[in-house]
């Protein structure tokens, strides 16, 4: 699954694996990103001392064998992690799904923690390069589902979702206990404090949001590649 951040990609995590035959991973190229970057994330250097830098031996495992024997491995992915010089040979290996949210709630939350954030770290143009890709080798275009149709009707999306993975859809994907879990990244105390607190899905709000001139130009950037994923999105039934 490839989302941006400041989506609802973890409770999304916490959805897929409360169905009892998902093994799931958090964010496993957080490490080379952070390497290669040097952005300065919180929690930075217990990001990097917690999961491999190597590009190539995270790809190589994610092919691997599904970690507990389980049938379905959701693997929760950020696009922005995604970086030019790295290979996308293994997305032909595994199934990839989009999950987008409309640029200006995206950035009205991320700058709050990045004042001063460049349009690439949002990941929006990383997660049209993806799509494209996958389109090519598919000849069709993946799933790809919007977080503002999830909060409305977390049922009718995830159960969208599902029958176009072949996967049954089941309610243990609405609700799910709180806390924490062992398969959180080591960044969740940083970040999952909501999701932590949450036994489902929030409940959709229409928000106005209020950008500044920097902020606006920020999501006009984005705008464009958000609105090509977002004409594919999928249709609750």
């Amino acid at each position: 699954m490839w989302s941006g951040p400041r989506n609802i990609s973890t409770a999304m995590m916490r959805a897929w694996e409360n169905r009892g035959d998902t093994a799931v991973i958090d964010e496993p190229f957080y490490a080379h990103y952070l390497v290669e970057t040097g952005v300065n994330h919180p929690g930075r250097e217990e990001v990097i001392a917690s999961q491999s830098s190597d590009a190539a031996e995270v790809a190589a495992m994610l092919t691997g064998p599904i970690p507990d024997g389980q049938p379905i491995w959701y693997q929760k992915h950020m696009t922005q992690h995604m970086l030019t010089h790295m290979s996308l040979d293994w997305l032909d290996r595994v199934t990839n799904c989009f999950l987008i949210r409309e640029p200006e709630s995206v950035v009205a939350s991320f700058t709050i923690q990045r004042p001063d954030a460049a349009a690439w770290e949002l990941g929006f143009e990383q997660q049209a390069r993806l799509f494209d890709h996958v389109c090519d080798q598919l000849g069709h275009a993946p799933p790809v589902i919007d977080a503002d149709d999830v909060l409305k009707d977390p049922r009718g999306s995830l159960s969208a979702l599902c029958a176009k993975l072949g996967i049954p859809f089941t309610d243990r994907m609405l609700h799910w206990p709180p806390g924490p879990r062992a398969s959180d990244g080591v960044w969740a105390t940083h970040w999952y404090a909501a999701v932590e607190r949450s036994t489902g899905f929030a409940p959709y709000r229409k928000r106005e949001v209020k950008l500044t001139p920097f902020q606006r130009k920020l999501a006009e950037q984005c705008r464009p590649h958000y609105e090509r994923l977002l004409q594919y999105g999928l249709q609750t039934a």
